[in-house]
């Protein structure tokens, strides 16, 4: 169903659910930063990353007939997102991407994608 797609093509839902797991599994050991989440337990967390990923990168749309439009920056608009706090969240993710071990190109058009968003999201001065 999803043949083609850049979601297909890095491994599905399998992939996606090891890069959401490994991602919160770094933020939940970096005390400071984990700070900045206001749920106790992750794995809400965890599989909203799953699904809106999986949605955006041409998989299931399981992630809007749940909670609609992703609005990314009206989501984290109560967050700080300061450059600081933006690279710790870069560096949590660049250890996640790291772990699923892709080919070049594929890590590299995934990886340009954080890179952008987090950029994207910043709302505050340092």
């Amino acid at each position: 169903m999803y043949e083609g797609s850049f979601y297909a093509q890095v491994g599905g839902r399998e992939t996606f659910a090891k890069l959401a797991e490994k991602f919160y599994e770094s933020v939940g050991a970096d005390a400071e930063f984990r700070a900045m989440y206001p749920e106790t337990d992750l794995r809400p967390a965890t599989m909203r990353l799953q699904l809106f990923l999986e949605q955006y990168w041409g998989g299931p749309s399981t992630y809007s007939e749940r909670r609609g439009h992703p609005r990314l920056r009206m989501r984290h608009a109560p967050y700080t997102i300061n450059s600081h706090n933006r690279d710790v969240w870069l560096r949590h993710m660049r250890t996640a991407v790291d772990s699923l071990e892709l080919p070049p190109l594929q890590e590299a058009t995934l990886w340009d994608y954080f890179d952008r968003a987090a950029h994207s999201l910043m709302n505050a001065p340092d």
